[in-house]
């Protein structure tokens, strides 16, 4: 980052404009910021693959008269000794009520006896229009109060589509405070004890809930005056996010200016040369998730390509908060913010002696045997993949523990022989109505059809299936029946329904994943190899990226069979854990590799390598540590695969920051030497030798204790003459420039 550039935001008198600034913005985007809620797009077409039959049959729908917004209650009575006249009385008063709801769309169906005489069905059309998200939870809450006041006994649930949707939403209520406070108090916990400083804590937090405030401003203009999807998975990922990659760019700063402020005396020079030399690395890091997350707009999944444009934005948004902001904060508050450990002009940089100057000892003598040994540990990780099922979650796995939807599915299952409320929808020409009816009623798996619903030149096909909605099948079924359909009414039948978008769903998925994980690779490839100026260290880099993700899969494997006791997943899973291991778990491998490329060029590749892993070892730990704990609080939401994905990016991450980067790539590096660099002419440059065996690894302050400062102002101090070392470069651990 230009040198004038990082002079300016830590400017005596400009950092004052820049609080100034930052304090304005946020007063204004806080509204703003609070109004994101209401510009959410739950409905279906905000989750649905543009172009899928299902989601054309939707669009059909209205045009047929048939409103794709009405969404069916069933409510389903049990009584495992056989239904009374007291209770099919009783269902009957309901089925009144429920009758007059201003929501209604239709008539009430039922009560429908099962065949074994122990249940009751009502079958209750709601539409509640564009506010459906909002509006069902309590209507269904309504519905259930009303139906369990039956007779002693009688066991009453709420489910169906608009039972499940309610669920949803309540799983989701409040879900942006939750995240928010509980994000924030893992993190504060973790920078307690990273910075032992009561207070140091408190700027990148407040760094982060101010750049927190203005994404959500700047994502709610652009959904409502420039159509931008946002739903209640996106937004609950942009708080994680921006907090936890904020606080990651917060630490790498702090990091390089403390070491800066033990050669400079005057704190706002520190920061100059902190904000010059990390800046670089954080803003290829940030560049290269921001990337990283519009390669998802190349998915067919309308979720999966929304949330590429809101996640960019956050981060975005939060890497010029924390290159402008939070350099102006430190350096007004001065050095006593670092209490008790106050980094001193001229004294020991810690990391000198560290556990990760420990580390790189230990690896230097065999670098070859310790990435070997590394590798293949992570390679028996990964076998475990293979235990991991993404093709989707049925509609009881989606949620963790049993909500009323689940409970009543369960019930009509016992009892229903046909789903009710579900039905399948096919769309065709009013010409070949009756044909297509029969074409469906004589498919497998088929319970029973409707007749044909015409209207104009187009029909309406309704049928039952005889499986649950979400089971393999059903699946099957609609394969069936479209290839069924093909020779029929010239091709023109479409089949939609829940079960068809389920399975249109996981078809889109699984397409993303071989298409969009790909490209964020090239992207990531491209963008190391411009950062490093190299080809050999990027594609090695890359490997790690890869070997790292198929070991973090496999643990997570692992994992949720022994907590959530399942191993299916969504289809969507591998490719959302591709984008924040890869996407955010490169920016440590951009921050540890720009570093020993910076020191390469004084001191050759092999003690370089230990200079940056000692350096940076404690701060990407440490970053590590943050994420990880921000992407764990999605396991406190009742849904399981934001709790799959919170549980695989924390496991990831640390396995990232703890053995890919700091073991691993420090191995790859001292064993591959200068070749890292090819073609670049830090290839030519001759290896120094590195210090003696249990020597501490020199790095900026601890070289910086004996060798003057240049010129500068001590904080409220007169000027300090210094000059440059003898050797006439920075000395070891500060890097080239």
């Amino acid at each position: 980052m230009g040198r004038s550039f990082a002079s300016r935001v830590s400017h005596p008198r400009l950092k004052w404009v820049v609080l100034v600034l930052w304090l304005v913005l946020a007063a204004a985007s806080a509204p703003l910021a609070g109004g994101l809620t209401d510009e959410q797009e739950n409905d279906i077409a905000a989750w649905l693959p543009e172009d899928a039959e299902s989601t054309q049959v939707l669009r059909l729908q209205a045009e047929l008269g048939s409103d794709p917004d009405v969404i069916p209650a069933v409510v389903v009575y049990e009584r495992t000794e056989g239904v009374t006249a007291d209770d099919a009385a009783a269902v009957a008063q309901d089925a009144q009520a429920f009758g007059a709801l201003e929501e209604l769309d239709g008539a009430v169906v039922g009560p429908i006896p099962s065949e074994d005489g122990q249940a009751l069905q009502l079958i209750v059309p709601l539409n509640v229009g564009a506010d459906g998200w909002e509006a069902i939870a309590p209507l269904v809450d309504g519905i259930r109060a009303e139906a369990s006041d039956g007779p002693d006994g009688l066991a009453a649930y709420v489910t169906g589509p608009a039972g499940s949707a309610a669920d949803s939403s309540e799983a989701f209520a409040g879900i942006d405070g939750t995240l928010l406070f509980a994000a924030l108090g893992v993190v504060i916990v973790i920078l307690l004890f990273t910075y032992r400083s009561p207070v140091l804590w408190i700027l990148p937090i407040f760094s982060a809930v101010i750049a927190l405030f203005c994404a959500q401003a700047v994502v709610y203009l652009l959904a409502r005056y420039a159509d931008l999807t946002v739903n209640a998975q996106s937004a609950s990922i942009l708080t994680v996010l921006v907090v936890g990659a904020g606080t990651d760019y917060a630490l790498l700063l702090v990091a390089r200016y403390r070491e800066e402020l033990r050669l400079h005396a005057d704190r706002h020079e520190a920061m100059t040369e902190a904000v010059h030399r990390a800046g670089p690395a954080v803003l290829a890091s940030g560049g290269t998730v921001v990337l990283g997350m519009l390669c998802l707009v190349a998915a067919q999944m309308n979720s999966t390509a929304g949330l590429g444009p809101v996640a960019a934005i956050g981060v975005a948004v939060t890497l010029v908060v924390l290159m402008t902001l939070l350099p102006a904060l430190l350096v007004i508050c001065g050095r006593w913010v670092f209490w008790p450990v106050r980094p001193a002009f001229g004294s020991a940089e810690p990391s000198a002696t560290g556990l990760w100057a420990r580390v790189g000892r230990l690896i230097a003598p065999r670098p070859r045997a310790t990435w070997v040994v590394t590798s293949v540990l992570l390679l028996l990780a990964c076998l475990a993949v293979f235990r991991l099922d993404p093709s989707g979650l049925t509609q009881a796995e989606s949620f963790r523990g049993t909500p009323e939807s689940i409970q009543g599915d369960q019930v009509a299952a016992r009892h229903f022989p046909a789903v009710a409320g579900n039905p399948v929808t096919v769309v065709t020409g009013a010409d070949a109505a009756d044909e297509v009816a029969r074409a469906v009623a004589d498919t497998d798996g088929i319970a029973a059809v409707d007749p044909p619903q015409v209207s104009g030149d187009a029909a309406l096909v309704t049928a039952s299936l005889a499986d649950p909605v979400d089971s393999p099948a059903a699946y099957a079924t609609v394969d069936r029946l479209r290839a069924a359909l093909d020779d029929v009414g010239d091709g023109q039948a479409l089949v939609g329904g829940n079960t068809a978008l389920n399975l249109d769903v996981q078809n889109a998925s699984q397409r993303d994943n071989r298409v969009v994980i790909p490209l964020i690779m090239l992207v990531v490839l491209v963008v190391l190899g411009l950062l490093l100026r190299a080809l050999v260290a990027p594609v090695l880099l890359v490997a790690t990226v890869v070997l790292s993700f198929g070991a973090a899969l496999g643990l997570s494997a692992l994992v949720f069979d022994w907590t959530l006791g399942i191993t299916d997943t969504d289809s969507s899973f591998p490719l959302f854990v591709f984008v924040f291991l890869v996407a955010l778990g490169i920016d440590y491998n951009i921050f540890l590799m720009t570093r020993v490329r910076e020191e390469a060029a004084d001191h050759g590749t092999r003690r370089a390598a230990l200079v940056g892993l000692a350096a940076t070892g404690g701060v990407i730990t440490s970053a590590g540590l943050v994420l990880a704990a921000t992407f764990a609080v999605l396991g406190t939401l009742p849904l399981t695969f934001l709790t799959q994905l919170g549980i695989a990016v924390a496991l990831g991450v640390l396995l990232d920051t703890i053995v890919v980067r700091s073991v691993l790539v420090t191995a790859l590096t001292l064993d591959v030497g200068r070749r890292m660099w090819w073609p670049s002419r830090l290839t030519r440059r001759l290896d120094e030798p590195g210090p003696p065996p249990g020597a501490p690894v020199p790095t900026t302050a601890a070289a910086g204790s004996a060798v003057p400062a240049p010129r500068s102002v001590p904080d409220g101090g007169a000027p300090v003459s210094g000059g440059p070392p003898a050797s006439g470069g920075r000395p070891p651990g500060t890097g080239s420039g």
